[in-house]
């Protein structure tokens, strides 16, 4: 499997594994201004500093974002590319996810999406959430986390800043949204680099007792990738979301991760697929929600 350098030390824990309880529901988030201000203030409402949401759909003008880029430094394996602009124009996302939660005690998200801008070039990559503003109204589906959150905090192994799952004492957690129905246990996770993407996310359902379980969000990046059909990718800086994600009992009854995600390579080159379980590691983090739906007799 491949396998990618870091500049510090590999850290113990390869996931990162909080448990908690989460709620999903519709939410529509306001025009005229940009991302990041538009889900802060729909998930104040909602009296929630964590989440992870779904994107299908959305006008939004202005339109910024990076790419993933090897790093011209030792500092970084890997890093960003220059920041791009969309073409003056309405900018549509087909599909995304979100990471929401917090840095240094202000609101911050990570969003990785597809999207078709207004000449018709289609592009993926990582959405810049301070400067891309919304045209129009947008619903979108929202995960939103209790006990638990996402924090931005200082990596040693990768030498980024990260989004990482965070236990809430009690005192910390928003009491408003604590009789919510409709919730459910989940793990807010983050897999560490050179893992195996579905191998990490199989293992934890096993120790577990998870029979079923849904993948929420899933935001990150892998070395390069290698699809179910046999296809592959060789850039090895990636970026990419998960369309859709589930862990069921395989042909031996043992968890079997079904991964279908969309990634855009340091080339500019967009890829889909189903993951091929075993042969995807992470390149710098994987974050996202796990909510089990049926657990072992």
């Amino acid at each position: 499997m491949r396998h990618i350098q870091h500049p510090g030390p590999a850290q113990a824990e390869r996931t990162q594994c909080v448990a908690g309880m989460v709620h999903t529901m519709e939410l529509d988030l306001p025009a005229g201004v940009p991302l990041l201000a538009a889900i802060t203030r729909t998930l104040e409402s909602q009296h929630a500093d964590s989440a992870v949401l779904e994107l299908q759909g959305g006008k939004f003008e202005p339109f910024a974002y990076v790419l993933p880029a090897m790093s011209e430094t030792p500092a970084h394996a890997v890093y960003y590319s220059q920041r791009y602009q969309a073409p003056a124009g309405s900018t549509r996302i087909r599909a995304g996810r979100i990471t929401y939660g917090q840095r240094e005690g202000a609101p911050w998200l990570h969003c990785h999406a597809i999207w078709t801008e207004a000449d018709g070039a289609e592009r993926c990559g990582h959405v810049l959430p301070d400067e891309t503003v919304l045209a129009e109204p947008l619903r979108v589906t929202a995960t939103l986390l209790r006990g638990m959150r996402f924090e931005v905090a200082p990596d040693a192994e990768t030498n980024f800043s990260l989004f990482q799952p965070r236990a809430l004492a009690a005192a910390d957690t928003r009491p408003e949204i604590a009789g919510n129905t409709g919730e459910a246990e989940a793990y807010a996770l983050q897999i560490r680099p050179n893992e195996d993407f579905c191998t990490a996310v199989e293992s934890l359902c096993a120790q577990r007792g998870i029979r079923r379980a849904a993948l929420r969000g899933g935001v990150g990046s892998l070395i390069g990738a290698t699809f179910d059909d046999g296809r592959t990718v060789q850039p090895i800086a990636t970026e990419l979301f998960i369309e859709h994600g589930m862990v069921e009992p395989g042909p031996d009854g043992r968890p079997c991760a079904t991964v279908d995600v969309t990634l855009v390579d340091y080339t500019g080159t967009t890829s889909r697929g189903r993951l091929r379980r075993g042969a995807n590691p992470v390149l710098v983090t994987f974050e996202l929600v796990l909510q089990p739906l049926e657990y072992e007799n």
